[in-house]
């Protein structure tokens, strides 16, 4: 079995009921072993700003299935969700699920990048992931999530801890 990180947010709808359903439902898929999930956040949103704050966590997995699939598997969920295509770029979602990291792989296709290009200038996600692996070091930057949150200018984002039900851990 092999580790992977994933990324969860939402802003539409009722955004902490869908990051719950979809854990419920990670926590069903048989390849699938959900092993730590941070509390939740609310986070202001960026790039595109004129929409609501968002519910961000992460969880870490392990899993059988090989990136490609985890990914399908993620993307099947975001649907089940009610996600829709996505009409613009950071616009509103009722499920946002990113693979962030598989273990420390390196991986370029064209449905899939590893780690996730953006992750580490994201304060909204970077905090979730330092809640449950502070020390795991970035397979291309070689620092730890700890290290990349502290080097994010101090205004970067808005990040708001929301105590996360006991209900959803492991």
């Amino acid at each position: 079995m092999k580790r992977a990180w994933i990324s969860m947010g939402a802003n539409l709808g009722n955004p902490e009921k869908s990051l719950t359903r979809v854990l419920e439902k990670l926590h069903m898929v048989p390849d699938i072993i959900l092993e730590a999930v941070s509390p939740f956040y609310r986070t202001a949103p960026v790039d595109y700003e004129n929409q609501p704050f968002f519910v961000n966590a992460a969880v870490r997995v392990r899993t059988t299935l090989i990136p490609e699939d985890l990914l399908a598997c993620l993307l099947r969920l975001q649907a089940e969700a009610g996600q829709k295509e996505k009409v613009f770029r950071y616009g509103p979602r009722m499920l946002d699920l990113d693979l962030l990291l598989y273990e420390s792989s390196v991986h370029c296709s064209d449905t899939l990048i590893l780690p996730h290009p953006r992750f580490h200038r994201r304060r909204f996600v970077l905090r979730p992931l330092c809640d449950i692996d502070p020390d795991m070091i970035h397979p291309l930057l070689h620092e730890s999530m700890q290290e990349l949150l502290q080097q994010l200018p101090a205004n970067s984002q808005w990040v708001e801890r929301i105590l996360c039900p006991a209900s959803l851990l492991p």
